[in-house]
């Protein structure tokens, strides 16, 4: 059995690679990644890119690797893709559904500001509003995806099974 490491302050690429239970030698043969480089990568001697990040994802099981890279470590990421907090199913649900019903809510305030195609001064704060919780159901749909593609990697849900509907 390999030695697990005793580093403090490990990055997530780490974390997760010993999550999934690889050395870097098998984590190598999995994502073709040189081992050296993925030492480099968890030591943060070394910038990772996209590729990387997605073959780590697929092979340490673990798709929020993605979400992580472009909302932390991506220049474009950063700017406008939020970090997502991966959460059980009803907590997914009953935030959706929640952030549903106060839009639904402001609807009418929506389509009197959207009327006239431009935001008035009295209306901005009402459009702010109404943003935000777009954001929240936005981001909570991606939640919802993360969530889905997790059960599927972990074998919760059928991938064939998924695809065919």
């Amino acid at each position: 059995m390999p030695r697990r490491s005793t580093k403090e302050n490990k990055n997530i690429y780490f974390q997760s690679r010993e999550e999934a239970g690889l050395t870097r030698a098998q984590a190598s043969e999995e994502t073709y990644i040189s081992e050296s480089r993925i030492e480099k990568i968890e030591y943060g001697q070394m910038q990772i890119n996209p590729q990387d990040v997605v073959a780590m994802a697929r092979a340490y099981k673990k798709p929020s690797l993605c979400n992580y890279y472009c909302a932390n470590d991506c220049e474009i990421g950063k700017e406008s893709v939020p970090e997502l907090q991966f959460t059980n199913l009803s907590q997914i649900v009953l935030t959706l559904l929640s952030s549903m019903n106060r839009l639904n809510d402001e609807k009418d305030k929506l389509i009197r500001i959207s009327a006239d195609d431009r935001i008035d001064p009295d209306e901005l704060s009402d459009f702010v509003s109404i943003k935000k919780q777009l954001d929240e159901i936005s981001v909570t749909i991606e939640t919802l995806k993360l969530w889905l593609n997790q059960m599927i990697v972990n074998g919760d849900i059928s991938k064939e099974q998924y695809e065919s509907l």
